[in-house]
């Protein structure tokens, strides 16, 4: 039987600077960074609250499961910014908005009052975005 969740993927089109995004900006930690014997950076980061789910900063580049044609569309949808990667949870929407707003994180909307929390729209360096949100106040 699955227990859980361990790794998902985020594609990336630089490692370097989805590295400098993800730890310098979220506050996310390192939990591997490590070259193997082909060249290859297996990066993985996780948020400070979520050890155990390793999130791998994957660079987009023909590999022996995607030849150059695919990895060639998959980088012009991730740097077009249709590509949708997940939800970040915070305790407070406005405030880690605001926070992330001034370290340069480009965000596309707001946060905003929805029927299940409050929530705002971002974008990674690559062009991946994410629902930033937080429960609604009691």
């Amino acid at each position: 039987m699955i227990q859980r969740l361990s790794h998902v993927t985020i594609w990336v089109l630089n490692q370097d600077e989805a590295f400098d995004f993800y730890v310098n900006k979220l506050g996310f930690k390192v939990n591997t960074d490590a070259k193997m014997d082909n060249g290859f950076r297996w990066l993985t980061v996780n948020p400070p609250g979520q050890p155990d789910l390793e999130i791998v900063l994957m660079p987009i580049g023909s590999s022996p499961m995607m030849d150059q044609e695919t990895a060639d569309m998959l980088r012009k949808l991730v740097s077009k910014g249709v590509l949708g990667a997940g939800v970040f949870s915070t305790a407070d929407c406005h405030k880690t908005y605001e926070e992330l707003k001034a370290k340069g994180v480009e965000f596309s909307q707001p946060p905003a009052e929805r029927f299940y929390g409050v929530e705002a729209l971002m974008k990674d360096n690559s062009g991946n975005w994410f629902s930033l949100s937080s429960a609604l106040p009691k």
